[in-house]
């Protein structure tokens, strides 16, 4: 599974990359808005500074909801760096314009998936990455879990080859379950990962092998 972390911030993103276990990086304006990056050149520059950082993939988010602005954005934002995906909403322009991209080589994210019908849809058009919100899903009460099975399911029937990327991942065990599943990525906070190196009895553990050595290193 790859690990990718859901911020616009170099802080988060460098302490990720120092752990030595992060695959990319995703984004969207309310993550921009939230590290006070505006404006066309702001974003870009910022955008950019994210790729010079990790070594995977980083998902740019278009604003616009027409086809056409859909296009014209996502190819300035793919100049920007090889290494940008272009992260396109689920609505019918956008289908329309992931099949674009595809057909251009310019890779993609399907973002704002909340169904297996969408999932199949952006598989059908050539996405790259597809983005199931599992937490926000579990917000109104419905399994986010439950629909990664479903749409991992789908594709391996049919060897679509885009990639289930578990989106709006809470905490570690959404991060076990879809892996379990066998979702390809997920994508979330950096809190999320380092919670993965907690169990009780590792520090439980530790402190008895330190307390050992110490005494021994007394006699």
């Amino acid at each position: 599974m790859k690990f990718f972390i859901d911020t616009a911030n170099l802080n988060d993103i460098r302490e990720a990359q120092d752990l030595g276990v992060l695959d990319g990086v995703t984004t969207n304006p309310s993550l921009m808005a939230k590290e006070g990056i505006t404006g066309k050149e702001g974003v870009f520059r910022h955008y950019k500074a994210i790729c010079d950082i990790v070594d995977g993939d980083v998902s740019a988010e278009v604003i616009a909801t027409t086809f056409d602005e859909m296009v014209r954005e996502g190819e300035e934002l793919a100049e920007i760096d090889d290494k940008i995906v272009v992260k396109v909403p689920m609505i019918r322009e956008g289908i329309k314009a992931i099949n674009y991209f595809s057909e251009k080589g310019i890779k993609t994210n399907c973002t704002l998936v909340f169904s297996a019908g969408q999932a199949l849809l952006a598989a059908k058009a050539g996405a790259t990455y597809v983005s199931p919100f599992v937490g926000r899903l579990d917000d109104v009460s419905v399994d986010g879990v439950a629909l990664i099975e479903q749409i991992v399911t789908i594709y391996r029937n049919y060897g679509y080859a885009t990639q289930v990327l578990a989106a709006s991942i809470r905490h570690p065990m959404h991060i076990i379950q879809c892996a379990e599943l066998g979702a390809d990525v997920m994508t979330g906070p950096l809190s999320a990962i380092t919670a993965l190196f907690n169990h009780p009895l590792t520090d439980i553990g530790l402190a008895k092998f330190l307390a050992d050595h110490k005494k021994a290193g007394t006699k």
